[in-house]
This record gives structure tokens, sequence and C-alpha cells, in this order.
């Protein structure tokens, strides 16, 4: 409840008002930069789990992701969750995956991002805490299946970014072939 309190008081406010409260700076872009925003509503809410395999608040269990909208609310991109494993997918269940784990309860906290408003002026949205319902849970679990046994056959040539219903497997260097 604390934690959800914190979240909603941080709904208006401006990138800039945040970095200004929290005594930090804002880069000028997010070229080189990604993960400020992220960063920021960590420092601003207490996340403590930084780079570890668990939940950013591991004694609350929850995962706290931005996501940048547009002014209708619509995501603007794909959310990064986790790296996955690239050696022992065979010997590991869904249940106690990294990727399961953190996406047990996610505080999502909007960011509105067109790319036509400058880094300092966008707007931190109502956070809203959401943990997957049962068919959620199957959809998630699936795909991480079906994407591990890829991994596993060492398959990785077949493997796209729209495999999957509702996770999807991305490279996460300089371009596709990475």
């Amino acid at each position: 409840a604390e934690l959800l309190h914190r979240a909603y008081q941080l709904a208006g406010l401006t990138l800039a008002e945040l970095a200004d409260q929290l005594q930090q700076t804002l880069p000028q872009n997010l070229l080189r930069d990604k993960g400020t925003i992220g960063q920021l509503l960590e420092l601003a809410l207490g996340a403590s789990a930084g780079s570890k395999a668990e939940p950013d608040f591991p004694a609350l269990g929850i995962e706290l992701k931005t996501i940048p909208v547009n002014r209708g609310g619509k995501p603007l991109e794909s959310t990064y969750v986790c790296v996955a494993p690239m050696t022992g997918a065979t010997m590991q269940r869904w249940e106690d995956s990294w990727v399961c784990r953190k996406l047990q309860q996610v505080l999502w906290i909007p960011v509105l991002a067109e790319r036509n408003i400058p880094l300092a002026e966008r707007m931190i949205g109502r956070a809203v805490l959401w943990q997957p319902d049962a068919e959620q849970q199957l959809l998630l679990k699936q795909d991480w299946e079906e994407l591990m046994d890829l991994l596993a056959l060492g398959k990785l040539d077949q493997i796209k970014g729209a495999h999957g219903k509702v996770l999807q497997l991305r490279p996460k260097g300089a371009n596709s072939q990475a």
C-alpha cells in the first residue's frame, strides 16, 4: 500500500521535476542513457534489487517497469524484462525462471514519451499494480517453454522478434545479429 501511495504521488510530475526533487541530472536524450527513466523511478520509490535476478522490491516481490506511452495511453514500444539463459535452458522450469519471478507482480508506471516531447517535459502517469491472471500466466508459460525449447535445441536462427503471443525474445545488442 505504501509503495502504491508513493507511486501515485509521482503521477503528473515531469521527469525534470522528479530529477530536481531527487537532485539528479537528466541527460539531454536517451540515446546513450536508455535506462535513465527507470533508474530515476527506482530511486524515487526505493527499489533495492539493482540488476540482481530478483524483482526490484524483493521483500514485496514486485518488479518496477516503466512503459513509454503516447497521449492516448498506448505503449510505444515493447518492454525489456530480463536476459534469456543461453545455457541450461533444458534444466529450468517456468516457475523457477527469472522472467517468471519478475512478472509475478509488476508495478507499471506509464511515462508520456512521444518523440516530440523533450525528455525533461515527459510526464509520469498513474501507476498500476498488475498480477497475471491464470490465462495470462498460461500464455507466458507457453511462450517461455517454446522459446526455451528452441534455445536448448540450438535453433536461434528460428527465433524471430514476433515469436510468442505475449513473451518475445529480442536481441539486446547493437542490431538483430547480436
